[in-house]
């Protein structure tokens, strides 16, 4: 065999391998690719199910939950196209798809929880973490186009209403066992906080519960007006006393 015949078939054979390991390699890119964007399509749903599944700690309208549904049934369209081999998916797709059907068609404003008052620092907090998830997911679901404006809108100051309501019912507690402990300092600054808050505020939630804090503002003021006129009467008496003392006739002996 000629050195140039021998020369050109082991060219070919390198350009064969090298060719085999570029496809090889950007079909590597493609599954990693595939595999990140399933990973972000299923933390989506897993994020958006436990907002769904936390609906028992606060009110959630039917409009708040069409959109957290619909956002789970985009992902999983979004995961049929990305991988259309998957055969779990078309029934999930299905089963959230008639589940968005049915809260659209019989959902009330019955069937919305009542609010539930914190009973605990930790609780308020959890709720403040609640709606701050919830106020981010339509407002990335608006400007998706997927959350009609005027929808947004409302629902964006109703939770903007429950986080208010999260607070000021926290300061009342707070105020409420700080009079308790006798901190009488303490619970005037909780309530005076509380009312500044509740300034701006022209509701009918708002407008009750600033007379509320205003109402306990003045049992504090006038419970500390109390305990000093019984220290100056004290402190009167007392003087009294030692005066009594001081001028009583001396005694013979």
């Amino acid at each position: 065999m000629s050195i140039p015949l021998m020369i050109g078939l082991i060219s070919m054979l390198l350009i064969l391998i090298v060719g085999y390991n570029i496809i090889i390699q950007y079909r590597q890119r493609l599954e990693s690719a595939k595999h990140q964007e399933l990973a972000k399509f299923i933390a989506i749903i897993d994020a958006t199910e436990d907002l769904i599944g936390n609906a028992h700690h606060l009110p959630y309208s039917k409009e708040l939950l069409v959109c957290l549904n619909q956002r789970i049934l985009h992902a999983l369209e979004s995961m049929s196209e990305a991988d259309p081999s998957d055969r779990n998916l078309p029934a999930r797709i299905k089963n959230v798809a008639e589940q968005i059907n049915q809260l659209q068609q019989n959902y009330s404003n019955s069937d919305v929880a009542a609010f539930k008052v914190p009973s605990t620092d930790k609780q308020a907090i959890g709720m403040l973490q609640l709606v701050k998830r919830l106020k981010t997911v339509i407002k990335s679901e608006h400007s998706k186009g997927r959350f009609a404006t005027q929808a947004f809108v409302a629902e964006n100051a109703r939770l903007e209403g429950i986080q208010l309501r999260i607070n000021i019912e926290n300061v009342i507690k707070r105020a409420n066992d700080a009079r308790m402990k006798r901190q009488l300092g303490t619970a005037k600054q909780l309530l005076k906080k509380g009312i500044d808050v509740l300034a701006s505020k022209n509701d009918n939630y708002a407008n009750q519960t600033r007379e509320k804090l205003q109402k306990m503002l003045g049992e504090i003021d006038s419970s500390q007006n109390q305990n000093h006129e019984q220290e100056r009467q004290q402190i009167i008496e007392k003087e009294q006393d030692d005066l009594d003392v001081l001028f009583q006739p001396k005694r013979k002996w």
